[in-house]
C-alpha cells in the first residue's frame, strides 16, 4: 500500500468515526449512555492512527490537538484566561511600540 492509500484510509476511519460519534450523540439514550463514550474512545484512536500517518509518511502534523484528560473539565470551573493563551496578551502595546521608536538600527 503506498504512502497516499494508507492516509486516505486513516481520513476515511477519521471520519466514519466522526459519523458515528455525532449519531451516538444525537440518539443519546441517558446522560451517561455508553455508546456515546465508546464512539468518543474511536474517534480519538481514529484521530491519533490519521495525525500519526500524516506525520510518519507526509512529516505534516495536524492545527489540532487531542486532550489528554480521561475526565471531562468543566471549564465554568476552570475558566482560561488571557495569560493562559498568550502570555504576553497583557503587555501595554503602546509601550511596546514606544520601545521600537527608541530602537535604532543605524547604530
Amino acid at each position: 500500500m503506498d504512502m497516499s492509500a494508507r492516509a486516505r484510509e486513516a481520513l476515511l476511519l477519521l471520519t466514519a468515526a466522526l459519523e458515528t460519534h455525532l449519531d451516538a450523540i444525537l440518539n443519546r439514550r441517558s446522560p451517561d449512555d455508553a455508546m456515546v463514550d465508546d464512539a468518543y474512545e474511536a474517534l480519538a484512536e481514529a484521530f491519533e492512527r490519521y495525525e500519526e500517518t500524516l506525520d510518519v509518511e507526509f512529516a505534516e502534523g495536524l492545527p489540532m490537538i487531542l486532550d489528554e484528560d480521561d475526565e471531562f473539565v468543566d471549564e465554568a470551573e476552570t475558566p482560561l484566561v488571557d495569560e493562559d493563551l498568550d502570555p504576553h496578551a497583557n503587555e501595554d502595546d503602546d509601550e511596546l511600540d514606544d520601545d521600537l521608536e527608541e530602537f535604532d538600527l543605524r547604530s
